[in-house]
């Protein structure tokens, strides 16, 4: 599978990351959003499947080599942080896929820089997930990130160890390849014995926040006016039957579909 070519593009705080594929291919590009605790790199097989589409994908603000990025972390700002990649890349116009959390980025950056967005694919995301009954918005990250904020506060003593972590993930574990070895391998910044994720905990707990409506997101889906599709995933997070509400991993509690 070939690998993306790396980027860098300049926005408020410093550069942010992210890889291409198909650099050579004419017409109008994919932007492709990871979700909220992810790198661009999980776009790594969709880009193999339209080798005729070239595919840009960032590490958004607060993950990837895009990590050390300083907030604020909301939606917006990181919506505006595309724009700012599609200047670097000369890019004046996409279409726009968003996993997850990045399906709620997709519709911002839709809502904030119309004449860029071609048109929405949103995967499991981009819909206001319901307020849980009688759960303070402090305990609402844990409770949509599950285990996901757990592991962003481990340390791992080398990148077996990591690997190994990730190998014991239900939907992930039993289809391992040398995509999800790559994307794993690219997560992991630091030190050994005290390798952690590059996921900032300080981000996605803002934007597990951001995926309810609230601000005006629900009457900014309402009013686009581009081509939208909405894609859901057959299979949940545990790779079992999708159910309206879904359980996390290892972790009892309901979560995002993206938030591994």
């Amino acid at each position: 599978m070939t690998a993306p070519v790396p980027f860098t593009a300049p926005v408020d705080g410093g550069e942010l990351a992210g890889g291409v594929w198909n650099t050579d291919v004419p017409g109008a590009p994919l932007l492709a959003i990871h979700g909220i605790t992810a790198n661009h790199l999980a776009w790594a097989r969709v880009a193999s499947a339209l080798p005729g589409t070239r595919i840009i994908a960032p590490d958004l603000r607060g993950r990837g080599r895009s990590g050390g990025l300083p907030g604020p972390f909301t939606l917006n700002h990181l919506a505006d942080d595309l724009a700012r990649v599609l200047d670097a890349l000369d890019v004046p116009r996409v279409a726009v896929a968003g996993h997850s959390m990045g399906g709620f980025v997709a519709v911002r950056f839709a809502e904030r820089h119309p004449d860029r967005a071609e048109s929405l694919a949103l995967i499991d995301g981009g819909l206001p997930l319901p307020w849980p009954a009688d759960i303070p918005a402090e305990d609402l990250p844990a409770v949509v990130l599950g285990p996901a904020l757990e592991r962003l506060r481990r340390t791992f003593a080398s990148p077996a160890a990591y690997e190994d972590f990730w190998r014991q993930h239900p939907a992930i574990g039993p289809w391992w390849n040398d995509t999800f070895a790559d994307y794993v391998a690219y997560d992991l910044v630091g030190e050994a014995p005290a390798l952690r994720s590059s996921v900032s905990e300080a981000a996605v707990s803002v934007n597990a926040l951001e995926l309810y409506g609230e601000d005006g997101y629900t009457e900014a889906l309402a009013a686009l006016r581009l081509p939208i599709a909405f894609v859901r995933a057959p299979r949940g997070l545990l790779d079992g039957p999708r159910s309206t509400r879904r359980r996390s991993w290892r972790s009892g509690v309901s979560g995002c579909p993206g938030c591994a």
